[in-house]
């Protein structure tokens, strides 16, 4: 029981389920869902969680999304939309001051391109100090796209989105030169938007052959929109891949100067060595 409970009211959790199946969601985002009185959720990210039982089956909701868990629990299942954000907001926060708990399910981490700062954004508007805000992180897509692919990401890196719905596109290209300029390995999301762009700027500022990795629903296996995969190829040619491109769900990860290949018996991974080392120095 947390100290808000004791005081009459709930708790607003924004809850970062990974890629949204079970297997790289953390245990506290899924005891934080299953506990929760309600749950916003879009349909996408419910079918994930429905996976392993986070949810329940979707055929035992009411027409009012009310469900009781097979433990007795009951909770209200909210539907989440692109268009709606600010509604749910306002939702949650009516719902925290009547004593629920609220998770407000967001995929990767909440935190990056997520839903959290949405709900800051919406309690200074609304001034809901009153309201307990709890952040669950999760597997964002640079980590599972990393890992899909081997360890890119183990010197500096930075996440640049190329959607220009928040800012413009002179602030995107200044940050893309500044990254590629600065040698940070670089992870492009929201590339079903000017990504052909984003890969000729950084092109002015590094060389043709440095190694890309095109990564689509990291973490979803075949249950994404489009099915988990990736691929690897150069800057220089990156571009010329835009079958690879599928969607919402794609990343692009753009070595530095160090990043290379490293193949096994199995596969080819891309590695950034963390710097000069030797062996001698583990």
């Amino acid at each position: 029981m947390n100290s808000a409970a004791a005081d009459g009211v709930g708790t607003l959790y924004v809850v970062g389920i990974g890629p949204g199946l079970p297997d790289d969601m953390t245990q506290r985002a899924k005891e934080v869902i299953e506990t929760a009185d309600c749950v916003i959720v879009s349909d996408l990210y419910g079918a994930f969680l429905r996976e392993d039982g986070t949810l329940p089956p979707e055929e035992r909701v009411d027409d009012e999304g009310r469900v009781r868990r097979d433990d007795g629990h009951e909770q209200e299942l909210v539907r989440s939309s692109m268009g709606r954000q600010t509604e749910l907001a306002e939702l949650a926060f009516d719902r925290v001051r009547e004593g629920d708990d609220v998770a407000h399910v967001s995929g990767g981490d909440p935190s990056v391109y997520g839903k959290s700062d949405l709900v800051f954004t919406m309690a200074d508007e609304t001034d809901a100090t009153d309201i307990p805000i709890e952040i669950v992180p999760g597997v964002t897509a640079a980590l599972g796209g990393g890992a899909m692919v081997g360890a890119p990401l183990c010197n500096d890196f930075c996440t640049i989105s190329l959607s220009d719905k928040w800012r413009g596109w002179e602030e995107i290209e200044a940050k893309l030169r500044a990254a590629a300029i600065s040698d940070f390995v670089i992870v492009l999301y929201n590339c079903w938007r000017n990504y052909e762009r984003a890969v000729e700027i950084v092109r002015e500022e590094r060389v043709d052959d440095a190694l890309v990795a095109i990564v689509n629903d990291a973490g979803r296996a075949d249950a994404g929109r489009n099915g988990e995969d990736h691929f690897i190829t150069t800057l220089g040619e990156a571009i010329d891949h835009d079958d690879k491109v599928s969607g919402m769900g794609t990343s692009l990860i753009i070595g530095n100067h160090e990043t290379e290949t490293w193949e096994n018996d199995y596969r080819t991974f891309l590695v950034t060595p963390r710097g000069g080392r030797d062996v001698e120095d583990f």
